[in-house]
């Protein structure tokens, strides 16, 4: 496969005036392939949605990329700013919101909002006509499973499920080679979670667009993605595909993650639970990030922090299990 976005020691800083600078992004490196669908989970404050902001240049103030390369389609979009981003971007990259209800203008109508999105990346010669924008948006409520009188609704005169179909048929309007799905089922009741998630994954296996699903719930995203990459106070704590990390996580936090997950259809659920909380990232920690909560810290987790290294059939900054992978490595096998 094709490499659709490398980044490399990507930063993010939000500086308030007078502040502290918080270091939510801390060298942050990745690749994810053409059709790949990644899921990016951790916990409230580790950076999952400052990370899909950046990849896609959409930071607002007072975030700030301060470090890395984001090489886009072979174009690095750290380095362009203004129309040559725009241009990158139009048949690119699309984001989809957690709220639709936010997302959506409530005094645009669906097809207003699809008009506004056409005209504004227009090309010389593309018909965005009144007609071929309303066929246009009959194609994409079709591809969301939505009738077509749903073009001449308001936002407040469709469900939170409706919504956010109509958000995902706007990202898809342009044909984009990637979407960042930034929590999209959080405010959605689970059977409408369910379904909504169900089309996205039916989506990406159509259009083969590469996707990206940052979410809370590791279930969903174990469900529904091809490879999982763990944040921790800023950084990638763990990169594995799904199926590795349902046999067995590799770092502790991911562990620990899925300690506090449970398959709701068994008879009995016994969640455990993550003591402590996650570090002030606007004095970021000389070691792990994760040592004050973790029950196999060495002396080497509190004075190094760890980088990604190769671990089951992905990877995982772990100064522990990297070092007990290697000692396994190296043992004479027996002869007895």
């Amino acid at each position: 496969m094709a490499t659709i976005l490398e980044a490399t020691d990507v930063s993010v800083t939000y500086q308030q005036p007078g502040g502290a600078a918080v270091h939510a992004v801390r060298d942050v490196s990745l690749s994810l392939e053409q059709g790949e669908f990644v899921g990016l989970v951790g916990e409230s404050g580790c950076g999952k949605s400052t990370l899909g902001f950046a990849l896609t240049r959409l930071l607002q103030p007072p975030a700030r990329l301060t470090g890395g390369r984001i090489v886009f389609d072979g174009v690095d979009l750290a380095s362009l700013d203004g129309e040559a981003l725009r241009e990158q971007r139009r048949n690119g990259i699309a984001l989809v919101l957690q709220s639709g209800m936010n997302a959506l203008s409530p005094v645009r109508s669906v097809e207003g909002h699809l008009r506004d999105i056409l005209k504004a990346h227009a090309r010389d010669g593309e018909d965005v006509s009144r007609g071929a924008v309303h066929r246009r948006g009959i194609e994409l409520l079709e591809k969301v499973r939505l009738p077509a009188d749903v073009l001449g609704r308001y936002p407040h005169e469709l469900s939170g499920g409706m919504r956010q179909r109509v958000s995902i048929a706007l990202a898809l309007s342009l044909d984009p080679k990637l979407i960042v799905f930034d929590e999209p089922t959080t405010a959605l009741d689970v059977i409408v979670q369910k379904a909504v998630m169900q089309t996205i994954r039916e989506l990406q296996q159509e259009n083969g667009f590469t996707g990206i699903l940052i979410s809370h719930d590791l279930g969903v995203v174990l469900e529904a993605t091809n490879r999982v990459l763990v944040m921790y106070a800023g950084r990638i704590a763990e990169d594995q595909p799904s199926s590795e990390l349902l046999r067995g996580a590799h770092h502790p936090y991911t562990e620990a993650l899925l300690g506090c997950y449970a398959d709701p259809r068994a008879d009995d659920v016994d969640l455990g639970e993550i003591p402590g909380s996650p570090p002030d990232l606007a004095q970021p920690p000389s070691g792990c990030a994760f040592a004050p909560r973790c029950s196999l810290a060495e002396d080497v987790c509190v004075r190094v922090d760890p980088d990604l290294m190769p671990l089951g059939a992905g990877r995982a900054a772990c100064h522990v299990r990297a070092g007990s992978a290697g000692r396994s490595d190296r043992e004479e096998p027996s002869l007895v």
